[in-house]
């Protein structure tokens, strides 16, 4: 038996309404799920493929905390790409958004492209080698 692929992810954020229309300009579609989860809000957007990618708003936790991959559990998000060109493409959005970055760093396994959102969780874009 195959393991299945992802389904969702969701990343808590500190302030939903600033993260949701950040990751809307990004994404660059609106949400197909707004709304109290019982105890929590999230807010949740479609990618390619069929994924989900949520955003949770938890009213315990603290405005003040930010995102550390060095703690247990993420350590980051990456998006696939097909082509380093997409990669690229995907750097141009970035700036275009006023998204800091990391730039495109190639290694034997592929080329990635790292960014970060306003609480700190760490993201990347991914292209497999040419």
């Amino acid at each position: 038996m195959a393991f299945p692929s992802i389904a969702h992810v969701a990343l808590t954020v500190t302030d939903l309404t600033s993260s949701a229309a950040r990751y809307e300009r990004l994404l660059g579609v609106s949400p197909v799920l707004n709304e109290d989860a019982g105890g929590f809000w999230h807010t949740v957007y479609p990618l390619a493929g069929g994924a989900l990618f949520g955003l949770h708003a938890h009213p315990q936790t603290d405005p003040k905390d930010h995102f550390d991959a060095r703690r247990v559990g993420l350590d980051h998000l990456s998006f696939g790409c097909e082509t380093r060109e997409e990669l690229q493409a995907w750097q141009s959005r970035l700036e275009e958004l006023g998204i800091v970055h990391g730039g495109i760093v190639d290694a034997g396994y592929g080329s990635g492209l790292s960014f970060k959102d306003p609480d700190g969780n760490a993201l990347e874009f991914f292209a497999p080698p040419s």
